[in-house]
């Protein structure tokens, strides 16, 4: 727009028209009023006036002309604000997708919003501005509203409360609005009145009153809660008492007493007061914000306390709600690997009872085997419910099962070899539960087999135990095994004199292996020379058993019955080593007192 041309046409259109107009009145009085002047004066005047006329109108004819040319830049001014308006128009279109507005907020209502600077004001001190100034006229106590009212010039629409300027809006407001300026200031007028007349109402002198009477009335119902939570939660103590020795018995764990009724009572009285105190926390969660609700400057406060109770309690609430599909899998999973144990472990059972036969599967391997199974199952399941636990894509879940596993894997070495010796000693067969076994110099009977260790009982009841890696590099003889499969040899070892028919010592030996309880007729039991010494022969008697547990006591009424029948026959047994010199001293048989 060109201004400067157009007050360089309008003032000297004014310079122009004016005084022409004026001198030309003049003329007319001064004809008026000396009519009666001379002839030849009139003759000059015509003659003055009519160049005056034609000065006139050369004047109309410029007067026309500037006004065309007034016409002609108002209708381009036009034009070219139509042009700057469309300009700014597309520029805020562009603009409107990614830009937010400043909310003028009072007492958390959003009124309205602003998108554009005015007066060197950016949109946030403008919004900031018209809460303040609307929250400084709602503590008024007479305040109209109604009196509220639009000041309106050429580009700014101001809304004002007697000479009080509350907000203002601009050409530029009314394009991010897209609506006329007058249509936003009349929009946004009866939005800033309807909110001066909703706080005056809540700031009145009545409401007040009423608002300290609810307060009251809230203390005092809270107060009466706890009063009756109180008397309850005695009353529920006095029941517990009396439950001690009516409905209440001592829980057993086999012949052990975990819990007597006295330490139920105390149990169940604690678990009852952290009822009470958090029934009681519960009615302080919803007195105390509500307290604070009820006048308008803490309503905020009101609103902070809920959100701290309430977002925590949102966000468990959420997160059990998303997991649910998580661990609906997670249930799937558990009860497929469920089911599939026990198919296992029917299966053990079948195969150790000997009703299911596996050709090369002997039944002793069945629950080892099954429990070797339920580990892997179980770690299975482990590795395919860890992505669905909570958490478990978090750096610090991560971490401290990373520190775990370092932990296990550097401090059990040893557990992990004793471990797997233990597997390989349950499939190599060496010895049962029960079997009596020597391993190295211990001599006893297996009464425990563990994933690590293994314990034998001596024969003078002594509990050795020894750990799987060890027993895997030591060597073991199976005492009963070789007794249930081929029959028990035990053997003893005599020495007899030269003098003495070794079909005699045969025969001997034989009958006082038979008549041993515990030894078997079938096979026979057989004797073996195995030396022939400088002084004596060695006899050697052998016998069958298949009762491997009483070895002892079998060796020693064998030995009984080897001296009392070589003394029935009065032979000599010349073992270890005995010398005698035949001078007539007695005899080494010894005479049976019982006989």
């Amino acid at each position: 727009m060109n201004y400067r041309k157009f007050f360089q046409y309008l003032i000297s259109f004014l310079l122009v028209i004016v005084p022409i107009q004026s001198y030309s009145q003049s003329i007319e009085a001064e004809g008026s009023n000396n009519g009666k002047d001379s002839e030849a004066g009139q003759r000059n005047d015509s003659v003055y006036i009519a160049s005056l006329l034609d000065s006139l109108e050369n004047a109309r004819l410029s007067e026309a002309n500037v006004r065309m040319e007034l016409e002609q830049l108002r209708y381009r001014t036009m034009s070219a604000d139509s042009l700057k308006r469309a300009e700014q128009r597309n520029r805020i279109d562009s603009l409107r997708a990614f830009t937010v507005g400043i909310p003028v907020i009072v007492e958390e209502d959003t009124l309205f919003e602003f998108y554009s600077k005015r007066g060197g004001y950016t949109p946030v001190q403008r919004a900031a501005m018209a809460s303040a100034a609307i929250l400084n006229l709602s503590k008024r106590f007479n305040l109209h509203p109604d009196s509220v009212y639009i000041d309106n010039t050429d580009n700014v629409s101001d809304i004002m409360y007697e000479n009080e300027v509350i907000t203002s809006f601009t050409d530029q407001d009314a394009i991010w609005a897209g609506m006329p300026q007058d249509s936003l200031a009349v929009k946004n007028l009866q939005i800033i009145v309807n909110e001066l007349a909703k706080l005056k109402s809540e700031h009145s002198f009545w409401l007040l009153v009423q608002r300290i009477a609810l307060l009251i009335l809230v203390i005092a119902g809270q107060y009466f809660l706890y009063k009756i939570t109180k008397w309850l939660f005695r009353k529920l103590n006095r029941r517990i008492e009396g439950m001690r020795d009516t409905k209440l018995h001592p829980i057993m764990i086999q012949n052990y007493e975990l819990l007597d009724t006295a330490k139920q009572v105390k149990l169940i009285e604690f678990l009852a007061l952290i009822g009470f105190y958090g029934v009681i926390a519960i009615q302080l969660v919803f007195t105390v914000p509500l307290i604070f609700y009820i006048f308008p400057p803490t309503k905020a406060l009101a609103y902070t306390l809920l959100g701290y109770i309430w977002s925590p309690v949102k966000g468990i609430l959420i997160g059990i709600v998303d997991y649910i599909p998580d661990l609906i899998t997670i249930i799937i999973i558990c009860i497929a690997i469920r089911y599939l144990i026990k198919l296992f472990k029917y299966l053990s059972n079948e195969v150790a009872t000997e009703r299911l036969k596996i050709p090369g599967f002997y039944p002793d391997w069945a629950h080892p085997t099954f429990n070797i199974i339920r580990f892997l199952l179980y770690a299975f399941m482990i590795a395919m419910i860890y992505p669905y636990l909570p958490g478990s894509d978090k750096g610090v879940f991560q971490g401290i099962s990373v520190f775990v596993g370092l932990i296990i894997s550097l401090g059990s070495s040893t557990v992990i070899g004793n471990v797997i010796a233990g597997w390989v000693i349950t499939y190599m067969r060496p010895f049962r539960k029960g079997d009596r076994i020597k391993l190295n110099d211990t001599v006893g009977d297996i009464i425990e087999k563990t994933p690590l260790v293994t314990r034998i009982r001596t024969a003078k009841n002594e509990i050795v135990t020894m750990p799987n890696s060890f027993i895997m590099s030591s060597q073991s003889i199976n005492y009963s095994r070789s007794a249930h499969e081929f029959g028990l040899i035990l053997h003893a070892e005599v020495t007899i004199g030269y003098d003495v028919p070794w079909r005699l010592v045969h025969r001997m030996l034989i009958e006082a292996a038979l008549k041993t309880k515990g030894i078997l007729e079938e096979p026979r039991p057989f004797v073996l020379e195995t030396g022939l010494n400088d002084w004596y022969p060695v006899y050697q008697i052998n016998a069958y058993t298949r009762d491997a547990q009483n070895m002892g006591p079998i060796y020693s009424e064998l030995f009984q019955n080897i001296q009392d029948r070589f003394n029935q026959e009065g032979v000599e047994i010349m073992s270890p080593t005995y010398i005698a010199t035949r001078d007539g001293n007695a005899s080494t048989v010894v005479t049976d007192p019982f006989k």
